[in-house]
């Protein structure tokens, strides 16, 4: 008896992506945080800087002695000392006073500005001339400015990026808790896909998914296990599976999802305890051949065979999921990048269908970029190579016509 697709929409297949709870945390050393996600709130316990610190080389002073200095008629300090890096600063800065100071030096007691040294002139050892007024606070770096005491500085779930972890150092956080990094078990299937290394014969082809999979994985911050081809053998393709769920959270089958004599995935997934089908089927262009399955925590994907098909599901299902499971935010479009341009032909769509369509940008002297609709099967890979992005039509709509502003998913 066939089974007939009942498909999910896209909003639904989010929906069901959002019920997987993020995995644990585990604790790494800061300068293995990058690009990790935040698995508790970070709350700073001192103040950055924890004192008062000079943001140029220059003098110290009381502001308000500088009053009315300038090129013509600069204002005379006697030199009091100078403040050593590192150390904390024993001397005091009075009326006409100023002390030499170093960018990053603390501020001497007294002083509430520094004159940059470029408005200085030496009179001699134990005088200066400066040349310009500074107002309370300039040239400086007060107590707390870059990060108060008691602050939030980062929530949870926060994506960590270089500049995260320079605030983290300076506040002394040499571990961290952040979310395990999800892994995702990758496996090809049919008897016509062979290595990249070997010669196809007739009526074989290259592994595409594999590789290109793997590197979405990758991009989307998680961790590729490759368990290689697998013929359309059901045995063999099960075994690959429980390989899969002993060593990931996320199993992806490319190929095998199509309706047909061939059809394994649905009884292979049904065949693990526990395991509910939640999606044979996507509202979906390309990609509609999708297949979900649920294992506690774990999700069991039959990814369409074509390589255009499987790029395009996995963004649009396996990443948001990949963000769910790290800890972060799920958003509704989830390939990233974005950006605004002006489509250059009509293209058409089917009612009750979301379409992804793959498009080429190109400059317009002035205004929007245009989006060149790259038009194929979707089984041609150079599609992708030559696109720059893809367009949503939506569910509900029949299409988009020439000239019409769009939203460019960029790739990566």
């Amino acid at each position: 008896m066939k089974t007939f697709f009942k498909v999910k929409s896209v909003a639904e297949v989010l929906d069901m992506i959002r019920r997987f709870p993020p995995l644990e945390t585990e604790t790494v050393a800061l300068e293995d945080a990058g690009a990790r996600v935040l698995g508790t709130n970070l709350v700073a316990d001192s103040d950055v800087p924890e004192f008062d610190r000079s943001s140029m080389d220059g003098f110290a002073v009381r502001a308000r002695d500088t009053f009315g200095a300038g090129e013509g008629l600069p204002a005379l300090f006697e030199v009091v000392g100078e403040v050593f890096m590192g150390s904390v600063p024993t001397i005091k800065v009075g009326p006409g006073q100023a002390a030499r100071i170093w960018t990053g030096g603390m501020l001497p007691r007294g002083a509430d500005a520094v004159v940059m040294v470029e408005y200085a002139r030496t009179v001699d050892q134990g005088q200066v001339e400066l040349s310009k007024p500074v107002a309370p606070g300039e040239n400086v770096i007060l107590q707390g400015e870059d990060v108060a005491a008691a602050q939030v500085l980062l929530p949870k779930g926060h994506l960590l990026r270089p500049q995260d972890l320079g605030i983290l150092a300076a506040l002394g956080k040499s571990n961290l808790a952040v979310y395990r990094r999800p892994r995702v078990a990758i496996i090809s299937t049919g008897d016509e896909i062979v290595p990249v290394g070997e010669m196809p014969g007739p009526g074989k082809i290259r592994d595409i998914n594999t590789y290109t999979l793997s590197a979405l994985i990758q991009s989307y911050l998680a961790m590729p296990i490759r368990l290689g081809l697998v013929g359309d053998n059901p045995a063999k393709l099960r075994e690959a599976v429980a390989q899969g769920l002993d060593q990931a959270e996320v199993v992806l089958i490319s190929g095998g999802s199509s309706v047909g004599v061939r059809d394994y995935t649905v009884e292979i997934f049904n065949s693990f305890s526990d395991a509910e089908l939640l999606i044979h089927g996507v509202s979906v262009s390309p990609g509609k051949p999708t297949i979900m399955s649920r294992l506690g925590n774990q999700s069991l994907w039959g990814l369409p065979g074509h390589a255009v098909s499987a790029m395009v599901t996995c963004g649009l299902f396996v990443r948001p999921l990949l963000r769910q499971l790290s800890g972060r935010n799920l958003e509704e479009k989830n390939w990233g990048l974005t950006v605004e341009a002006v489509l250059t032909r009509n293209v058409p769509s089917v009612h009750g269908r979301q379409d992804y369509i793959r498009v080429r940008l190109q400059e317009n002297g002035s205004g929007l970029p245009l989006a060149i609709p790259v038009l194929g099967k979707s089984g041609l890979i150079s599609t992708m190579v030559k696109a720059d992005g893809l367009i949503e039509i939506g569910l509900n709509d029949e299409g988009l016509l020439k000239g019409s502003p769009v939203e460019v998913f960029l790739f990566n």
